[in-house]
């Protein structure tokens, strides 16, 4: 690489701004407002396969949130019947009714079902401790969600699950099974 190839390519680094460094909690995450919503215009996602546990990790996360706030923001988007229906955060929701919060950090956004319920499944699936039935339930949703969204075409859905899980597209399959018993 010569040394103007190397000035060139310099120019493509973009460097953040102090102002984009240090936003404050209230400021844009990807130039979305992120607005303080109250703990009781919240919803459970319909039909959550993934069971909000108190245990020792809750404990220790509500402790989180008295000390310093809630640090990531929860997804959620808009209800018809009014309120907010939760996508991403249904853990921290509820550390933050333990630790004596009444409103929490939150992105709003517009998604169909079926885009709510991958984005809902992919946030929670990298999580550790998850019960097989949990999975199995989980992997069934998002494979019927992208079925719906015309992506199944001759096992596409599965091999981009396989892609986004770290899991073989059989596993998969093993799971979406196991869901229907």
């Amino acid at each position: 690489m010569n040394l103007s190839e190397k000035k060139s390519s310099a120019k493509q680094i973009h460097l953040k701004s102090f102002e984009e460094l240090f936003q404050t909690e209230s400021e844009a995450v990807q130039g979305e407002p992120i607005l303080e919503v109250s703990l009781e215009e919240l919803y459970p996602f319909p039909n959550h396969p993934f069971h909000v546990c108190e245990d020792e990790e809750m404990e220790e996360l509500a402790e989180s949130i008295r000390a310093y706030g809630v640090l990531s923001p929860i997804l959620v988007r808009e209800r018809a019947e009014g309120g907010y229906e939760m996508i991403a955060g249904h853990r921290r929701r509820y550390a933050s009714k333990l630790a004596g919060k009444t409103t929490i950090p939150a992105i709003i956004r517009k998604y169909s079902e079926e885009e709510a319920i991958i984005l809902m499944v992919d946030s929670n699936l990298q999580r550790e401790n998850l019960f097989p039935s949990e999975k199995a339930k989980a992997y069934r949703m998002k494979y019927e969600a992208m079925k719906h969204q015309g992506k199944k075409q001759k096992g596409r859905s599965l091999y981009e699950m396989e892609a986004s899980s770290g899991e073989s597209g059989k596993t998969i399959q093993r799971y979406i099974w196991l869901s229907r018993l």
